[in-house]
C-alpha cells in the first residue's frame, strides 16, 4: 500500500490526501513534522526538509506535492484532474502554482500559523494586530482574483475537478481552520466555490479530522 508522508495541518500533505481519496486509492498516511523533531533519514525521502513525500507500492520515493499528484495522476488515471485541452491544462498548472505559492504565503504564513500553530504547539502567543492586518489587507485582493476567475459552474478550469481546484480548496481548508472565510456578499462565488468544494467526500472527512485535532 502507498504511504504518504506528513501531517494534517499541511495543505500540501492534504492535497496528495484529497486527489488519493478522490482516485479511491488506499494508502497509509506516516505522521513526519517539519522542524528539529523530523527524523535524519526523511531527508534522503525529501532532500528539501519538506512534506509530503510519497512511497509507491514499489517502494519507489518522490517529494514535493505537484511531484507527486502528477505521479498519482500517471499511475490511477481515473478520475482525470489534469484536463486533456492543452490550455485547460496550463490553467490547471497555473491554479496549482498559485495556490501552492501565493495563497500560502498569506492563509498559512501570515493567518494560520500564527492564530493557531504557533500559540498551540510552540506556546508562542498570536499577534492578533499582525493578522487582522492580514485579514484586511492581504486576503482581499487574492478573493479579488479568485472571484473574477470562477464562472457559474463550481470548478475553476474545464468544467470538472482539477488539481487546479485541489490545490486552491486545500489552501481554503487552513484559513477555515484559523476561523476566517471569504464574505458570501463580497465574495459569493468564492464563498460558494469553497463551500462546495469542502463539502466534497475528500475534503469533509480531512476537515473533521483535522477540526478534531484542533479542538
Amino acid at each position: 500500500m502507498p504511504t504518504v508522508y506528513g501531517v494534517n495541518a499541511s495543505p500540501f500533505v492534504r492535497k496528495v490526501r484529497v486527489v488519493l481519496a478522490e482516485k479511491k486509492v488506499a494508502y497509509d498516511l506516516e505522521p513526519i513534522m517539519v522542524g528539529p523533531m523530523m527524523p535524519a533519514e526523511f531527508r534522503t525521502m525529501s532532500p528539501l526538509g519538506k512534506i509530503p513525500a510519497y512511497k509507491d507500492d514499489a517502494g519507489r520515493v518522490l517529494a514535493d506535492s505537484s511531484v507527486i499528484s502528477a505521479y498519482i495522476e500517471r499511475t490511477h488515471p481515473s478520475p482525470a484532474f489534469y484536463p486533456a485541452d492543452a490550455y485547460d491544462y496550463a490553467r490547471a498548472l497555473w491554479f496549482e502554482e498559485w495556490a501552492d505559492s501565493g495563497l500560502v504565503a498569506v492563509f498559512g504564513a501570515k493567518i494560520f500559523f500564527p492564530k493557531v500553530v504557533a500559540p498551540r504547539f510552540f506556546g508562542r502567543p498570536c499577534d492578533e494586530a499582525a493578522v487582522q492586518k492580514a485579514i484586511d489587507e492581504d486576503l482581499p485582493p487574492l478573493f479579488d482574483y479568485l472571484e473574477s476567475q470562477l464562472g457559474s459552474g463550481p470548478f475553476l478550469v474545464g468544467g470538472a475537478l482539477s488539481i487546479g481546484d485541489i490545490s486552491v480548496l486545500s489552501q481554503f481548508v487552513n484559513l477555515r481552520h484559523a476561523g476566517v472565510t471569504p464574505d458570501a456578499t463580497r465574495w459569493p462565488k468564492v464563498a460558494a466555490y469553497v463551500a462546495a468544494g469542502h463539502a466534497r467526500p475528500a475534503f469533509k472527512t480531512l476537515i473533521g479530522e483535522e477540526s478534531a485535532q484542533f479542538s
